[in-house]
C-alpha cells in the first residue's frame, strides 16, 4: 500500500473558508485515531472553568492535545472535529479559545458545531470529539 496521503479541500461551488475544510480525503497506509468526547475535566478529575465557556473550551482542547500526543499526533493530523456546546454559549468565544490554544492550522479539519440543551454533567458547557490520521507506525498508547 502507498504512503499516507491526506488531501484537504474546498471544492468550487462550496464556501472556501480559511477556518475549516469542506472535504478531506485520506488514502494510502495510515492509522485512524478516534478521540472520544473531551470536556473540561483535567487529569486530576476536576472541572476547569465552572460557568466559564472559554476556560472549558481551552481545557477540552488541551485534553485532545494529550490524546493526540499519546498516538504521536498533533492537531495538524486532525481531519474532523465535532463540537457540542450548550445553548447560550457564544461560538465566537469558542473560536477565540481554539485560536489561542491550537493556533492557525495550515489545513483546518472538517468541523461540525451543534448547540445542545445540555451535556451529561450539567456543569459541562462543551464537549469535543476528534478524528485524526497518521502514518501507520507500530506505536502504542502510554
Amino acid at each position: 500500500m502507498e504512503s499516507l496521503s491526506v488531501k484537504y479541500g474546498n471544492p468550487k461551488g462550496l464556501y472556501d473558508s480559511k477556518f475549516y475544510s469542506q472535504v478531506v480525503t485520506v488514502s494510502g497506509k495510515g492509522k485512524t485515531v478516534y478521540i472520544g468526547g473531551q470536556n473540561a475535566i483535567n487529569a486530576e478529575g476536576k472541572l476547569v472553568g465552572q460557568d466559564n465557556f472559554e476556560l472549558q473550551t481551552k481545557q477540552a482542547l488541551e485534553n485532545i492535545k494529550i490524546a493526540l500526543a499519546s498516538e504521536n499526533a498533533t492537531f495538524d493530523n486532525v481531519i474532523k472535529l465535532n463540537i457540542y456546546m450548550v445553548e447560550g454559549c457564544d461560538p465566537a468565544v469558542g473560536f477565540k479559545a481554539f485560536r489561542e490554544t491550537v493556533g492557525v492550522l495550515k489545513n483546518p479539519p472538517l468541523i461540525t458545531v451543534l448547540k445542545v440543551a445540555g451535556l451529561a454533567n450539567p456543569l459541562f458547557l462543551i464537549e469535543i470529539d476528534a478524528i485524526a490520521v497518521t502514518e501507520d507506525k507500530e506505536d502504542s498508547i502510554e
